[in-house]
Order: C-alpha cells, then sequence, then structure tokens
C-alpha cells in the first residue's frame, strides 16, 4: 500500500501548496506505516527533487502532449492508473481550483470515497478519520471512512510547512491514454503579478467604508509591506469597484490564512463564512457596533483613512530595523 499526493504545478512551477500538499501526504503515510508518491502532471520548468524535503520516497511525472493543458477527466485517468500500479489506497489533493475539479473525477474513476474540505491531518488512520469544515466554515465535524480507496482534499494552508533536508528521485511514467472527449484550451487570462488568495499566508481586504475605488491604494500598499493578497466584499466588486476574483465569502473564495485584516467591512454573515477559518482576524471599523468585532482576535474603532496609513508606516520602520 502507499499514499499518492498531486503536486500540481503552475505553468511548469511549484509553489507553496505543492509541498504542503506533499508534507500532508508523508505525514499520512507514516501514520500508515507506508510510502508516500509524488505525482506531477505535464511539462515542468523546475526539478521536482524537492518533494523529498517534505517526506516524499519519489516522485513520478507524466508529461504526455494529451496532458499539456488542465483536463480533469484526463489527469484523473492518468492518476487513476498511477494509483493503480502503486497500490495506493490514500491519495493526498491540495483545494486548489484544480484539485477540486480533479478530486471528484479521480473518485469515479479509482472507485474512492471522498473526503472533501479537511482541515488537519488525519485523527486515525484505522478507520480513516478526518475533521472537516461545514456549514460554511460555521462548525467542524468528524468523518469516518471504511472504503478501501480514499481521497483527501484539504483545505490549503491547514498544516504548517515543515522543511526537511534530501531529494528523491524523478522517474518518468506513462499510461494509455483513452479515447474520450478532452478539453481544448484555446486561451488563458491570468492575474499577473498577484499572490492567489487561496495560497496567500497574509490577506488585506476592503469594503464599502472604503468609499469609493479611488482609496484603495492604502490596502494594496499595506498588503505590499505585509507581503499578502489583496481582497474585498461582496458589495465592492458588485459594484465593480475591485475585481470578482477578489471577493471573498460565502458566494467568494473561501480563505484559511494566518492573517486577514478587513478594513471598511462590516461583518455580513455570508462575508464572515468565507473568512472563519483565518487564524488571527484584525477588524478595522469605525463603528464600534460592526458584527466583525465579534468575530475578530483583534479591532481597531477609528477612521481607517487615518489607521491603515499610521500601520503601514509603523510596519516599513518594523521591517526596516530587523
Amino acid at each position: 500500500m502507499s499514499v499518492l499526493v498531486y503536486l500540481e504545478n503552475w505553468e511548469g512551477q511549484f509553489k507553496k501548496n505543492t509541498w504542503e500538499a506533499a508534507l500532508y501526504a508523508s505525514k499520512t503515510a507514516n501514520m500508515q506505516g507506508t510510502e508516500a508518491i509524488g505525482v506531477v502532471i505535464g511539462a515542468i520548468n523546475e526539478s521536482a527533487e524537492d518533494a523529498g524535503k517534505y517526506g516524499l520516497s519519489k516522485v513520478l511525472h507524466v508529461n504526455d502532449a494529451a496532458l499539456a493543458s488542465f483536463d480533469a477527466n484526463r489527469y484523473a485517468q492518468a492518476f487513476a492508473h498511477l494509483a493503480q500500479e502503486n497500490n495506493a489506497s490514500t491519495i493526498i489533493i491540495s483545494g486548489t481550483f484544480n484539485g477540486k475539479a480533479l478530486a471528484p473525477a479521480l473518485s469515479i474513476k479509482h472507485n474512492a470515497a471522498l473526503l472533501s474540505n479537511v482541515v488537519e491531518l488525519p485523527t486515525n488512520v484505522s478507520p480513516l478519520t478526518v475533521k472537516r469544515g461545514v456549514f460554511s466554515g460555521k462548525g467542524f465535524n468528524d468523518l469516518s471512512s471504511t472504503e478501501t480507496n480514499n481521497i483527501i482534499l484539504f483545505v490549503p494552508n491547514s498544516i504548517p510547512l515543515e522543511e526537511g533536508s534530501g531529494a528523491v528521485n524523478v522517474e518518468s511514467a506513462s499510461f494509455a491514454s483513452a479515447d474520450e472527449k478532452t478539453v481544448i484550451v484555446e486561451s488563458v487570462d491570468r492575474v499577473k503579478g498577484k499572490i492567489p488568495l487561496p495560497e496567500a499566508e497574509r490577506v488585506v481586504s476592503g469594503g464599502r467604508g472604503l468609499k469609493g475605488p479611488e482609496n484603495w491604494t492604502m490596502v494594496e500598499e499595506l498588503a505590499e509591506v505585509l507581503e499578502a493578497g489583496t481582497a474585498c466584499s461582496k458589495p465592492v466588486s458588485d459594484m465593480d469597484w475591485r475585481p470578482h476574483s477578489e471577493h471573498v465569502g460565502q458566494t467568494g473564495i473561501a480563505i484559511k490564512p494566518n492573517l486577514y485584516i478587513a478594513i471598511g467591512i462590516s461583518g455580513a454573515i455570508q462575508h464572515l463564512a468565507g473568512v472563519s477559518a483565518s487564524k488571527t482576524i484584525v477588524a478595522i471599523n469605525s463603528d464600534a457596533e460592526a458584527p466583525f468585532f465579534k468575530a475578530a482576535d483583534y479591532g481597531i474603532v477609528g477612521d481607517a483613512f487615518q489607521i491603515v496609513p499610521r500601520l503601514t508606516e509603523e510596519l516599513k520602520k518594523f521591517k526596516a530595523a530587523n
């Protein structure tokens, strides 16, 4: 038996989510008394040998022309083939956009139970038991599976990243592609120069309290100092102050950063549902009765137009001194 993990790459590059998935897999494999094997699909521009720093025993690389672009069905077919070859009973996938598309397709092809929205390492391996978020992050439950094959789809930033030493061999792998329908990618429009929200360890977010898109500079300046992603509430994206790709909340992107700073956001329950898993929440609002203060770890009551620039300056001084 073994544990397989999807080592996702973005235009040939590996990111933090990739290594978090590798570490999650190696820790799960240790609990099961087996080995963890990485799977890379598609062309890559850097070596996957670094996977050894996170406990993997080897990496299988499938570089097939039919897999040049992400296609959930074809990727699932390749992954299921490798899972069968390596007798994998557990598969680990990070809950990125692609991961959420791959996991259910792979669940069908590998005849595996899908344990989604997992927020911690397994609490038990016989039966496989995980803690998962429910009701848009407002609660948790323990889910156990008695199936032979299981897929764990975990929420990014669920475990601290621990880097060890060493490297692993990267072996070429192949599979017999079935003659089935595929997705043809005609063009890709990517947001450049920003930290993707699901990956961000720190996020600075703004709401209607900023009064207009022309005032977003102070949000971006604070985010730059903190090396954070930028986000917004639903009303802000609805008014086209900010792109919808920055909308966090129940109907937007659910995030789990280490630090979430909400500026001028009242804290409607729909917004809180998407950010409540944040490890530390800071709310800045002129309304002392804003609901966000009940959910926040730290709150500042006052004018954001005075507080945020001063906070940014103090952080710049702190970074310069350290």
